[in-house]
């Protein structure tokens, strides 16, 4: 299924050639979305910089040398040397057929490939997951969704923290206070807790705490097996709360994409070592540390990267870098995109900085910080309980199914079970499609209100635009799997959402490339928006003649595709009715 925008582009690069010569054909033609047509190239202003001639004459030249009588009314030339394009009715419709029987609706596969790695989610072990990490998790899952429909290969790693003092310091208090003791509990039962109680201890007992240290000497050495025991517990009780709060997110992470700190440890003295040969890390005050060119403190002088503290530590500067040389080396990926909040941007300037001094970055790996914005409260500040503490994921998703649960509690024709089941897809897609709607790096309010509503740009309208055109196939007791045209486009509405549906693959390939899902969001809200006005402007069931009746069913189930896939790649939930 021809892309327009990409059909253009051949036949104006073609045109190029044509009437400039050879060296001209690879020229960006520029095409955009026009206010005056349905697209525009902008190819001619550039060209008459580099040329020395009237931009207009360009354009009317490339337009005398330009075939495509078969797709658009004859190209216009207007403004200082815009080329503007008018689609022909019967070209979208023929387009819309062959989009119909194109399971990927015209998304090219990537060629070549690459391997990219998304980062993402990454919690700390044996603590209940905030509200700070539904961003990471819900935004890197759908990036990894895009990319790999994009045709590249992707490799997700939850880069969870499971390693350092604080397990120290869980695991000694446990060994303190007994397994068996009812306090031990609340690592099954409220694991927030259980760790609060271990940091207090830890922070008003000095001994308490220099025996956390000397267990996490234990835990590193891999010598003591009673100390191995515990840790090993606290990640399975991680990992099967991880499942369901993954499950009830619908997050495509699994038990493999783990790879914790942990993971990287017997690698650390390699990086020092590596580093210290390459002349890069020196010792500053007691610590070994590397001073990346261009970044300076406040006072004007260098900020390091440390890599081992003076007590002989590692941090996670160190494993961050370990990190990149695996990626690198190991997966062999040239592409990584870490989904992480914009707080540790600099952090992450300086370690991507320090790989490429060292020469563990080739030029041509791009290795990206997705930088996730805050979730705030109506007051603009962090969002937390009335309280003043964190606010639980778990407790977050649960009220979303709540509220959406009230809300279909007022609707008839469905049972218990089915209100339950719609209701927490709802709930569960209201919060993340609030969130993937908003741009990454930025922050928003988290507001019900809004949110739930099945009015504007949320979750909820979208889902009922789906179940809305599964219902018009259900009273016409067809099918709509089977539809395959033809479209026929004669009504402006009919005309405006059929090239809006074409846009799909350019929009998912975008998407790919800036790792950006708010920018689908924005797609398929157009399409549900279109529909609506196709819909209300355009009588399907009841059309005039079987022959539109037909047609308008086909684009139906174009745009039912559309929305089904687009919303599946931001990992929204579709209920089937509502």
């Amino acid at each position: 299924m021809p892309d327009p925008q990409q059909v253009l582009a051949a036949r104006v690069r073609d045109a190029l050639g044509a009437a400039l010569g050879a060296d001209y054909a690879s020229a960006d033609p520029l095409i955009r979305p026009s206010a005056f047509a349905d697209f525009q190239s902008n190819a001619a202003l550039p060209l008459a910089r580099k040329l020395g001639r009237p931009p207009r004459d360009i354009a009317s030249e490339i337009v005398g040398r330009l075939e495509a009588g078969d797709i658009c009314a004859p190209p216009t030339v207007s403004g200082p040397g815009f080329i503007n394009f008018t689609l022909r009715e019967e070209w979208i419709a023929g387009s819309i057929t062959g989009l119909l029987a194109d399971p990927r609706l015209g998304t090219p596969l990537a060629d070549p490939p690459r391997t990219v790695i998304v980062e993402y989610s990454s919690p700390n072990i044996a603590k209940e997951m905030h509200v700070g990490h539904l961003r990471t998790t819900i935004v890197g899952d759908a990036i990894a969704r895009v990319i790999e429909f994009a045709g590249h290969h992707v490799i997700r790693d939850n880069h969870v923290g499971d390693w350092g003092t604080q397990f120290g310091m869980l695991i000694e208090y446990l060994f303190e206070i007994g397994e068996e003791a009812p306090e031990a509990q609340l690592l099954r039962t409220d694991p927030n807790t259980f760790y609060q109680s271990a940091r207090t201890r830890f922070d008003s007992d000095p001994d308490f705490a220099d025996r956390c240290r000397d267990r996490v000497v234990k835990l590193q050495s891999g010598g003591d097996p009673a100390t191995q025991r515990l840790w090993d517990e606290y990640m399975e009780l991680s990992r099967q709360y991880l499942r369901d709060i993954y499950a009830l997110l619908r997050v495509t992470l699994t038990d493999d994409d783990i790879r914790g700190e942990s993971f990287y440890n017997d690698m650390l003295g390699d990086v020092a070592a590596d580093l210290t040969a390459k002349g890069l890390a020196v010792l500053s005050e007691g610590a070994l540390c590397v001073f990346p060119p261009g970044f300076t403190g406040r006072d004007g002088g260098p900020l390091p990267v440390i890599i081992r503290k003076r007590d002989g530590g590692y941090n996670y500067s160190t494993t961050d870098l370990a990190t990149v040389r695996y990626r690198v080396d190991k997966l062999h990926c040239d592409r990584a995109i870490y989904v992480v909040g914009s707080d540790q941007a600099l952090h992450f300037r300086m370690v991507f900085a320090v790989a490429r001094e060292a020469g563990w970055l080739a030029a041509d790996a791009d290795f990206e910080h997705a930088q996730i914005g805050m979730v705030q409260g109506t007051d603009g500040n962090r969002l937390r309980t009335r309280e003043g503490d964190t606010v639980k994921l778990s407790a977050l998703l649960a009220e979303g199914v709540d509220r959406a649960r009230a809300i279909l509690s007022e609707i008839d024709g469905l049972d218990a079970a089915a209100k339950d089941e719609i209701a927490e897809d709802v709930g569960i897609g209201a919060i993340k499609y609030a969130d993937l709607s908003t741009a990454l790096d930025s922050a928003y309010i988290f507001d019900w209100d809004r949110m739930i509503s099945f009015r504007g740009n949320t979750g909820p309208y979208l889902q009922y635009a789906t179940t809305r055109i599964r219902s018009i196939f259900r009273k016409a007791g067809i099918d709509e799997a089977g539809l395959r045209g033809p479209v026929v486009v004669t009504a402006p509405a009919e005309r405006e959402l059929a090239l809006k549906l074409l846009g799909f693959g350019a929009a998912v390939t975008g998407v790919a490339e800036t790792a950006e899902p708010h920018r689908l969001c924005a797609y398929v809200f157009e399409v549900a928006s279109l529909f609506t006005a196709f819909y209300e402007q355009c009588p399907v069931l009841k059309a005039d003649d079987e022959q539109t009746r037909q047609a308008r069913l086909a684009l139906c189930a174009a745009t039912l595709r559309v929305l089904t896939a687009g919303l599946g790649l931001l990992g929204v939930p579709i209920p089937e009715r509502m």
